[in-house]
């Protein structure tokens, strides 16, 4: 660890991270490297955003390209890799249109926004009401704190945004009781990431689709971190055979650079008109040539491949005894412990050269969607050794 850096680091940012004692300086592929050179297996993909590793070389040879032909220009203008990439996801999912931000919170602000219009210019005043999910997650603004169905978050920054309600996960009846003519949206995560990687039952959230399209209520999903193939699927509703009015995307999507997209159907794609919504750096040039690549890189047969990277991991992981049980889907994944500290073991992976995540009391696994089935074994060798 260079103490200069951790010297820098603590003197002048603001002490909002509790960051391990690691600086990493590059990296290639699944794997990275200290000050030291020492090599490190990556299974956090830099909490999912580095969706093809570190530095894949077809990636950075389209990012460089645009860096060296037109960094950024403002929304006011045409840009052909934003127009690029917008037809790109919006053919590859289904969707009518998309709205690029910059992170996933954003995105989610911009889904809200417009599930409140939809129901505004449809039904006028008072139903303004989004449902969200008990444990879930949805970002760090001060609107998206409020959507975000974990207690823990409900504090210190008051007033927050009105107009969320919280129903049980996997509970229908919850759901129907919060209904009372106000609700305009329903926003959910298929897989519960910060809230511990949980999957949500098929049959409730099929529940959940029906009860919307009955009720014209919009059903608002948050792929931030499952999305971009991450559960094996390009999107996770994919394994629920749906199609939400809206979908939210981030992280992997740009395969390291920032980025956040809002999908929206027909439905609902016209509903923000101008000056309605903006940012200034969304659908950036030199992002938009990240995401195109990611795009054309993560095709069908892809996908097939880390779905069953996914199942030979999680088989594996569920035979080590400390292993209590093995949550998620595709390549994210969260290890509940019998006897250990989630917190602890990550720890000490760091020390052995394994970089993990938790998730509340769990260990989560994002690695880059290339893990290859050698360096799947050589975490799981370094894991037994852990637990």
């Amino acid at each position: 660890m260079s103490k200069s850096v951790k010297e820098i680091d603590k003197k002048y940012i603001m002490n909002t991270y509790n960051r391990y004692d690691l600086e990493i300086v590059e990296g290639m592929g699944c794997n990275c490297y200290d000050i030291e050179g020492k090599e490190y297996l990556d299974l956090s993909s830099g909490i999912g955003v580095n969706s093809l590793g570190y530095c894949d070389m077809g990636w950075v040879a389209s990012v460089t390209q645009q860096v060296c032909k037109l960094n950024h220009t403002s929304n006011l203008y045409y840009s052909q890799p934003c127009a690029l990439a917008a037809e790109k996801l919006c053919k590859r999912t289904g969707y009518d249109k998309v709205f690029f931000a910059n992170s996933g919170a954003e995105a989610n602000e911009g889904a809200i926004k417009i599930a409140r219009k939809y129901s505004f210019d449809k039904y006028g005043k008072g139903r303004d009401k989004i449902i969200t999910l008990i444990n879930s997650f949805h970002g760090r603004t001060i609107t998206t704190l409020s959507a975000t169905g974990q207690d823990v978050f409900h504090n210190y920054f008051y007033p927050f945004t009105e107009g969320f309600v919280y129903a049980k996960a996997n509970d229908i009846d919850s759901v129907k009781a919060l209904l009372d003519g106000s609700v305009c949206a329903i926003v959910a995560e298929m897989v519960q990431g910060e809230g511990g990687v949980i999957a949500l039952d098929k049959e409730f959230v099929k529940q959940v689709y029906e009860l919307c399209q009955q009720n014209d209520i919009l059903f608002v999903v948050d792929e931030v971190q499952t999305g971009a193939g991450r559960t094996g699927k390009f999107l996770a509703s994919e394994h629920f055979d749906i199609l939400p009015d809206i979908t939210t995307m981030a992280k992997g999507l740009g395969g390291g650079l920032p980025v956040g997209a809002v999908l929206a159907n027909e439905k609902c794609s016209q509903v923000l008109g101008y000056s309605m919504h903006g940012t200034t750096f969304g659908g950036n040039p030199i992002v938009c040539a990240g995401v195109n690549y990611v795009l054309d890189t993560i095709d069908e047969e892809f996908l097939k491949e880390v779905e069953e990277k996914g199942k030979y991991l999680k088989s594996e992981l569920e035979k080590l005894d400390e292993v209590e049980s093995v949550s998620g889907l595709g390549l994210m994944l969260g290890l509940k412990l019998k006897t250990k500290v989630a917190s602890e073991v990550v720890k000490e992976g760091i020390k052995k050269g394994l970089i993990m995540l938790t998730a509340k009391d769990k260990v989560r696994l994002l690695p880059p969607l290339i893990i290859s089935y050698e360096e799947i074994d050589k975490a799981l060798s370094i894991m037994k050794t852990l637990l």
